[in-house]
């Protein structure tokens, strides 16, 4: 017996190169744990963030008028299990996959309003196929070389202030004033110019939690947060009985936190398949659809490759080059995620950060992938606990998300106007007209527009004049179309 345990400890090891990486099955196994619970935020998340948007239909994901969040939380948890478990055995890299926080804020908030949610579910496959084949031919490079370092980075940052936004909305702690006011003042604290109600005052509870516990270094601390917000929602529920904002200006905004009829139940996957490969080019015309496609793909692009090679330097496995090992397999897995993400309709799937802590944790081999990806299947089956979670105790983590993302702005040189000014539009224009793809296309034209007052027009990327004539047309296309019409 002992001897066929050997045996299959070896095999392990053998196929994982986990001696070879320094590391143990012990250190892999406790790794990937931990990954999975500073990430398993996004089983509650996803949910929240594509659960409450109407597309054009006036309809919810999953279908109907009433939030299907269980629905929503169990594809999460079945896509994320699926491709961190590929991740792990065919590129043996100690990285998991999710839902990509920000890009489903992109396909709720700029893509759905737009179409149905299966046309924005068919656009997410075909950024991921599209991915899949820039990886396979190599114009990865190409395409990765095309747009400046810093307006990469600027894209990411206004993308954290847009989820930021998102949270402080989702709360009650930022109103839009209403149309009625005698006031040019777009937004105000709180409904009434103050802060007022009990939600309020438990998203900042969880806001001053998640951040006491973030700066202690405390691991899986936005899931503790979310998790302990959460239990004071519900003893705050039960003793005032505030109910839904709708019915109570002080209610809860989103979900009332009630305790749910079952704990565990029969996962309902009613979001796999449900997406439309090519209904976006009918709803919205061949430019818009193409524009969002690539807005999709270069957020999710360039994200996976800084994050790999953010995790590979962590746990000392970059190459020579500066590249992890098997970099092609990785991005792969990533691309086929990214379309599995839209097929199963919880949107693209990527690589995430927050497997750094299972890294330090000493995970260096694809058998923490492996760990982390079999805890998440084994969630499905507590999907219908994320019913009971407020948005007022969840969204204190898009808060300190938007943080996160927003710390790269050291990396953007402020006195260069060339990327400055660029940087400064694409960064601003997220969140003031609550769309990634105005923020992205104002810095690419921008950038154009710079570079040719200047006389540098042999500075500018080939593709980026074919991005940016694609933009001009996407600000342009309502007097285009009246003119052609």
């Amino acid at each position: 017996m002992s001897n066929q345990t050997t045996t299959a400890s070896g095999g392990v090891d053998r196929f994982f190169k986990i001696s070879e990486r320094g590391s143990t099955v012990g250190r892999e196994v406790r790794g990937g744990i931990v990954t999975f619970f500073t990430m398993a935020y996004i089983i509650v998340l996803n949910p929240l963030i594509l659960g409450f948007a109407l597309d054009s239909d006036g309809e919810v994901l999953g279908g109907g008028t009433v939030p299907n969040l269980a629905m929503i939380a169990a594809g999460t948890s079945l896509v994320a299990g699926l491709m961190t478990i590929l991740m792990g055995v065919v590129a043996n890299y100690p990285m998991a996959l999710a839902t990509g926080l920000g890009l489903n804020a992109f396909v709720a908030f700029s893509i759905a309003s737009q179409m149905t949610w299966a046309d924005a579910m068919g656009l997410v496959v075909i950024e991921g196929l599209v991915i899949l084949v820039l990886v396979l031919t190599g114009f990865r490079e190409a395409v990765f070389h095309a747009v400046p370092a810093q307006l990469k980075i600027a894209i990411s940052v206004g993308i954290g202030l847009f989820i930021a936004l998102i949270g402080f909305v989702d709360a009650g702690f930022v109103h839009r004033i209403p149309d009625a006011a005698n006031t040019t003042v777009p937004v105000q604290l709180g409904a009434t110019g103050q802060l007022a109600g009990w939600p309020v005052l438990v998203f900042a509870i969880g806001l001053a939690l998640v951040i006491v516990l973030w700066v202690t270094r405390v691991r899986g601390a936005i899931l503790i947060s979310i998790v302990a917000t959460t239990i004071l929602a519900i003893v705050v529920e039960a003793i005032a009985d505030l109910g839904s904002s709708q019915d109570n200006p002080k209610g809860w905004s989103l979900n009332v936190p009630a305790w749910p009829d079952k704990v565990f139940d029969t996962p309902d996957f009613g979001t796999l398949g449900e997406f439309s490969l090519l209904g976006s080019f009918e709803s919205v015309g061949v430019v818009t659809a193409l524009l969002l496609v690539f807005t999709l793909l270069l957020a999710d692009f360039f994200d996976t490759m800084g994050t790999m090679t953010a995790i590979g330097a962590e746990g000392g496995l970059l190459q020579e080059d500066g590249t992890p090992p098997n970099t092609r397999r990785i991005l792969v897995v990533d691309s086929i995620a990214a379309a599995a993400g839209g097929a199963a309709g919880v949107s693209s799937n990527t690589s995430y950060i927050e497997s750094a802590s299972g890294v330090g944790e000493g995970a260096r081999t694809g058998l923490a992938s492996v760990v982390t990806g079999v805890l998440f299947l084994i969630s499905i089956f507590a999907a219908p606990l994320v019913n009971i979670i407020p948005s007022e105790a969840a969204v204190p983590a898009l808060v300190l998300v938007g943080f996160l993302m927003m710390q790269q702005v050291k990396g953007i040189d402020w006195d260069d106007l060339e990327i400055a000014i660029p940087a400064f539009l694409t960064i601003v224009l997220m969140p003031f007209t609550y769309s990634i793809t105005v923020g992205i296309g104002a810095g690419f034209l921008a950038y154009v527009l710079i570079k040719i007052a200047r006389g540098k027009v042999s500075g500018i990327h080939p593709l980026l004049w074919v991005i940016s004539a694609l933009f001009l047309v996407y600000f342009c296309i309502d007097p285009i179309t009246n003119w052609l019409s």
